[in-house]
């Protein structure tokens, strides 16, 4: 018997046949025949969401991210169509072998698939027939937001000051006061965009998704012709992020009101214009520090990216999210102090044989796969699974009797657990654990204290025992937090 998950989507309100009712009913029944146990919070639902972009459907990446968790609580996911699942045939490829990995398989209660490399070929049918569908339909929907925009319509969502009514912009008071004092702010103050960020932050402002505003959130606002009344699609390729050329723009007078004036939208482009022309950029470096990615800011969590190199060759570092105006605390850090004191936090654990203050974290390679550790871990998936037959009982979605046979399966197969046990003994794997942990961070040490040693040799020999370094400003310290097993 098997724990799992229902993933449950649909695009629009008037497919019946895929309604969300429809699709739980057929994929509880799919599961009771099949020996599958579905609790109601492993049910997972997104709405009014195209399937062509995982990364859009929040649902379904809290699914991943429990199917990939080290516990993976559940075993199978069910859904009606593989469609459902992904439309991108590349996403449904990259998705399902990532759950494979995990052991975690994905059925379809309308498409059953045979086994072996014929069911392999027969399933990727499936998925281009489903990406034909999505292109497609993505054409016949592109065409429509385009005479929409051709009529002066707007397309999506308006930005910070506007929400839509009725399929028109209408303004937000409380936001437009937050877009009149970003314009003013940059006009007659002078503020910069990362400035502009920081007062708004301190001042308790929130952007239109209710996060903190950063420099590139200030600079989108001031620099968007919505707010003089300007509709324009087709401006930028969302596949590269890039702006397209202009002659494929399509520019209208929208038919909505306005609360930015002309002039002072017009004054805050020539300020970025200038403030573009006379900023001088330092040149990127050819190489990444060997602390790139390391270093985390103890105040917010973001990473320090290196800010500048001096004279001598010496990086400093900054948090990322202090350059960006959502983080308060400056931690701006020298390597002239930050590798001195990662030595000698190596050196420490080195010389006392300890590892006691490691987090509670492990990377891909740490798993205890004996022979007993295995089948301990089956032992208490049992009692979990126990667990959910209750809850599915008590929910209503098994009768009484499907609770008694579910139960007299799980009883079976933890007698069969329970025997197997006790022709095994544990294997004291700790001391070996600790031993090979002091023995990488011994290797890393030496790496990273070698002057012949190169940027790269370093990072990768510190990411291989190390997940983080905390770096706390006001302290003047560092907390180096270990990979439990390498």
């Amino acid at each position: 018997m098997r724990v799992g998950a229902l993933y449950i989507r649909v695009s629009t309100d008037d497919q019946v046949e895929y309604s969300p009712d429809a699709q739980i009913r057929v994929g509880l029944e799919y599961a009771k025949k099949n020996d599958i146990i579905i609790p109601r919070e492993f049910m997972f639902q997104d709405d009014g969401i195209s399937g062509r972009k995982a990364s859009n459907r929040p649902e379904f990446q809290r699914m991943i991210s429990l199917a990939k968790s080290e516990s993976h609580p559940f075993d199978v996911i069910v859904v009606w169509k593989f469609s459902r699942f992904a439309r991108n045939q590349e996403e449904a490829i990259v998705y399902k072998n990532l759950l494979r990995k995990s052991n975690v398989d994905v059925v379809s209660v309308s498409e059953p698939i045979p086994e072996g490399f014929i069911g392999d070929l027969v399933q990727r049918i499936f998925e281009w027939m489903d990406e034909y569908y999505s292109i497609n339909l993505s054409g016949e929907v592109m065409r429509g937001m385009t005479q929409r925009a051709m009529e002066g319509q707007c397309n999506g969502s308006p930005p910070l000051g506007y929400k839509m009514e009725d399929g028109k912009p209408v303004i937000v008071p409380e936001q437009a006061e937050i877009v009149k004092k970003i314009f003013h702010m940059y006009v007659d103050e002078r503020l910069s965009f990362f400035d502009i960020a920081k007062k708004l932050n301190a001042l308790g402002y929130k952007t239109k998704r209710g996060g903190k505003f950063q420099n590139r959130t200030v600079a989108y606002i001031l620099r968007n012709e919505f707010y003089i009344g300007k509709i324009i699609w087709n401006k930028l390729d969302h596949a590269t992020r890039k702006l397209k050329n202009p002659s494929e723009w399509i520019i209208k007078d929208g038919d909505y009101d306005t609360f930015i004036s002309k002039d002072l939208f017009e004054q805050a482009q020539t300020i970025d214009k200038a403030t573009k022309r006379s900023s001088t950029h330092r040149p990127v470096s050819t190489y990444k520090h060997w602390l790139s990615g390391m270093l985390v800011c103890s105040s917010c969590g973001g990473r320090l990216v290196r800010a500048y190199t001096n004279k001598a060759g010496f990086s400093s570092f900054q948090c990322t999210a202090y350059n960006h105006g959502s983080c308060t605390t400056s931690h701006m850090a020298s390597e002239t102090k930050i590798v001195p004191a990662i030595l000698d936090g190596l050196k420490t654990v080195l010389d006392g044989g300890s590892v006691s203050f490691t987090i509670n974290k492990t990377n891909s390679g740490d798993k205890d796969d004996t022979e007993y550790s295995l089948l301990q871990k089956k032992l208490k998936d049992i009692d979990l699974k126990e667990e959910r037959i209750k809850e599915a009982y008590r929910d209503g979605i098994d009768t009484l009797d499907e609770y008694r046979k579910n139960k007299e399966l799980l009883q079976h197969e933890r007698d069969t657990l329970k025997e197997m046990l006790a022709q095994h003994k544990p294997e004291d794997t700790y001391e070996q654990n600790k031993m090979q942990i002091l023995k990488n961070i011994k290797s890393a040490y030496d790496i990273i204290s070698a002057s012949n040693s190169s940027h790269q040799q370093k990072h990768e020999a510190l990411a291989s025992v190390v997940d983080k370094i905390v770096y706390n400003k006001k302290n003047e310290a560092i907390s180096i937090h270990f990979y439990i097993n390498n």
